[in-house]
């Protein structure tokens, strides 16, 4: 089992992107802890108000908002009953037993996990430390639980999965649902601080998922010759929407020279990602014989990767810019390859989906092991002797042949 502990400053971010899953399908609420009424009765207002009616009480504590995932492995057999009570079993052995609490059991990746949304505020006001908790309190837990479910063990697994205070989830940003400048705002601070880009046009790539776009002006404006940048929300065709703002207006002052900043450094933060991020690609190409663009964007964000190709104003393909969700990391496709180059990538995609098919084991094996039986091996015994007898005469008819041919 492995735990994650993301902490942030939006419980309605968590709850909007839990709920996002829930109505697509995605997910499902398995457990509502100190909500006062049945699952069947709570939307998505009762259970804002519920946890803002805590965080209200002490505004002065900023990160107030906690998301914790529970991973499992695929072979771990778990039915919603003992989701339930992992979940009330973690959340008492790590102190917020009594807090309000959600568990949502999402179904969007292959291996079994859970998703709890709760506040780190009590309901006297008081804060809940939750410094150095993933090293503590959450990996004593998570061992126990292990045991007690015979669970497969998370330890030795050479990867980062021991429990880590991680980011804020981004929450992207819909025209009118909150403040422009507030969403804007959230969003261009959380790109600058965990994205590893190398560019303004990578930089761009990821704030585009999020529905915000980053404008320095046509190159003959005057913003433009003096380094200028707005921002705006833009809506699902990719249209601008709403009031741009100046970055000199938002807080962490997101101008074009603190991002150019950052590129040589990010240059080095990405390396270590790279050689996965080429395997994860790789592990979608396996699985086809010929695969569609369509098809290969559905498979790539399903490990979680973003594809972005780059058009000119007559539509021609001129680039390519993968974003690694994961790792928070940017690459353009000739970074990673030349192989992984626009049109390169493109000449790897075909016309239909033609996934690779493997004979099973009991086709690959049945024709040498029929079992044999005294009506078949005297039937292939008399046929195989009967050729080798037939063989003969013809060898004969042919030697007798040539000997009479030679003699005249």
């Amino acid at each position: 089992m492995v735990a994650r502990i993301i902490s942030g400053k939006s419980i309605r971010g968590l709850l909007n992107y839990n709920e996002a899953k829930v109505n697509s399908g995605e997910a499902s609420l398995i457990l509502a802890n100190r909500f006062g009424t049945e699952i069947e009765r709570l939307d998505f207002n009762n259970k804002l108000v519920r946890f803002e009616h805590l965080t209200k009480l002490n505004i002065k504590v900023k990160t107030n908002a906690l998301h914790i995932m529970l991973n499992f492995d695929r072979s771990d057999k778990l039915d919603t009953l003992m989701f339930q009570q992992i979940a009330s079993s973690y959340m008492d052995r790590i102190g917020m037993g009594e807090q309000p609490f959600l568990v949502y059991q999402h179904k969007d990746v292959s291996h079994p996990h859970i998703h709890i949304v709760t506040t780190n505020i009590k309901a006297d006001g008081k804060r809940i430390d939750i410094h150095g908790l993933g090293r503590t309190l959450s990996e004593t837990a998570r061992k126990e639980l292990e045991i007690e479910h015979n669970l497969i063990k998370a330890e030795g697994r050479n990867r980062s999965e021991a429990i880590s205070i991680a980011p804020a989830l981004i929450e992207t940003a819909y025209y009118g649902k909150v403040p422009t400048k507030k969403a804007i705002y959230g969003i261009v601070a959380e790109v600058m601080r965990s994205y590893k880009f190398t560019s303004f046009v990578e930089y761009n790539a990821v704030l585009k998922q999020f529905n915000v776009i980053a404008d320095r002006g046509r190159e003959d404006t005057v913003m433009f010759q003096k380094h200028g940048l707005v921002y705006s929300i833009i809506d699902k065709d990719g249209n601008r929407v709403g009031i741009p703002f100046k970055a000199s207006e938002l807080a962490t002052r997101p101008t074009l020279n603190n991002i150019e900043k950052r590129f040589e450094r990010n240059a080095e933060k990405r390396k270590p990602y790279k050689e996965g991020l080429v395997k994860r690609i790789e592990r979608v190409f396996s699985k086809y014989n010929s695969i569609t663009k369509p098809t290969l964007l559905a498979e790539l964000k399903n490990q979680g990767i973003a594809l972005i190709f780059r058009q000119n104003d007559q539509g021609l393909v001129y680039g390519s810019t993968f974003i690694d969700h994961r790792s928070k990391s940017v690459f353009k496709g000739s970074d990673l390859g030349r192989e992984y180059g626009a049109k390169a990538f493109l000449d790897r995609c075909g016309n239909m989906d033609r996934p690779k098919t493997y004979l099973k084991t009991s086709e690959q094996t049945k024709s040498y092991l029929e079992p044999i039986t005294p009506t078949n091996y005297l039937k292939d015994l008399m046929e195989s002797s009967n050729t080798e007898q037939l063989a003969t005469v013809g060898q004969r008819k042919k030697k007798r042949k040539k000997y009479r041919g030679f003699s005249r």
